[in-house]
């Protein structure tokens, strides 16, 4: 018999592949346990806890208040911590989320929590990096990670392109409460977009949905109610690097042939998993797909 290949943490590097793969095989994801939330690298405390004078988190490297909502939440949606001043929520960044700017930034950053169609409360933020723009992300993060870590790519990534930048965290991962499943996810930006849409009236054909490594499971179930890559009737670019070490280029290109209304895909020659976001072309094929293709289709 052939020897068996190297393993990581117990999985053949096949089975890693579909740990971390984007989909048709969504549920695959969630029975080989693809979940990795880190210890939180934030808190948010919400107006009631500041009023009582709770105490704050272990030593924060930055503090922000979220601002005023601009429409009010979905009765099925509620959420906590809208309005301004005394009655918002705060965001602490621990040292570990790495904070690369100054509090002038932060402060453009609003926290909130929302409530999924499954009970689990869900942490919520909007960064304003373009307060005139048309288009806002609806981001959904990669495995590993959470808001915290995320809050300063979001700053340079939504000032760079133009855009308002909406992410949350999943189940069980940063403040969110519940545990990380497949059902999970889908009913994490299930509210996340309901909170999008009443909290802030983006209209829908104002919204992009961006998927970064697990996160293109919620984002293509969203894109296509409940159904795969195939039914999806937006325009999508496809974004890869040719040297990623996690999920095999062949996984994006499929996407690619699968999709009806796929855009001129970007293949990042010689970028791995995790540094894709760091190569010019990346920024430039997002902005020119932003700016031209998607008002034009």
């Amino acid at each position: 018999m052939p020897e068996p290949g190297p393993r990581m943490n117990g999985f053949s590097l096949g089975e890693l592949c579909w740990l971390f793969c984007c989909p048709p095989c969504p549920s695959r994801i969630a029975a080989k346990l693809a979940f990795l939330p880190p210890e939180p690298t934030y808190t948010v405390l919400a107006p009631e806890q500041r009023g009582a004078g709770a105490s704050a988190p272990a030593p924060a490297q930055a503090t922000a208040a979220a601002a005023a909502a601009a429409a009010q939440p979905a009765p099925q949606q509620p959420e906590e911590g809208a309005g301004a001043g005394p009655g918002a929520c705060s965001l602490h960044l621990s040292e570990r989320a790495d904070w690369q700017y100054s509090q002038r930034e932060l402060d453009a950053v609003e926290v909130f929590f929302s409530r999924t169609a499954r009970d689990n409360r869900l942490g919520c933020m909007f960064v304003r990096c373009a307060p005139s723009s048309r288009y806002t992300l609806l981001f959904s993060h990669g495995n590993a990670v959470d808001l915290g870590q995320m809050c300063s790519f979001y700053i340079g990534l939504g000032s760079r392109i133009n855009c308002n930048i909406f992410s949350y965290d999943y189940s069980g991962y940063g403040v969110s409460s519940g545990k990380p499943s497949e059902k999970n996810l889908y009913a994490d930006i299930d509210a996340a977009w309901q909170a999008l849409r009443t909290r802030y009236g983006v209209s829908p054909e104002n919204i992009i949905l961006y998927g970064q490594s697990i996160g293109t499971v919620p984002t293509v179930d969203l894109a296509s109610s409940i159904d795969k890559i195939s039914k999806v009737t937006s325009p999508v670019l496809v974004i890869h690097g040719t040297e990623d070490e996690v999920i095999d280029f062949s996984h994006g290109l499929a996407m690619y042939e699968r999709c009806p209304r796929a855009v001129e895909p970007l293949w990042v020659e010689g970028a791995g998993h995790n540094d894709i976001e760091l190569y010019a072309q990346y920024l430039e094929r997002l902005k020119q797909f932003i700016s031209h293709e998607l008002p034009n289709s």
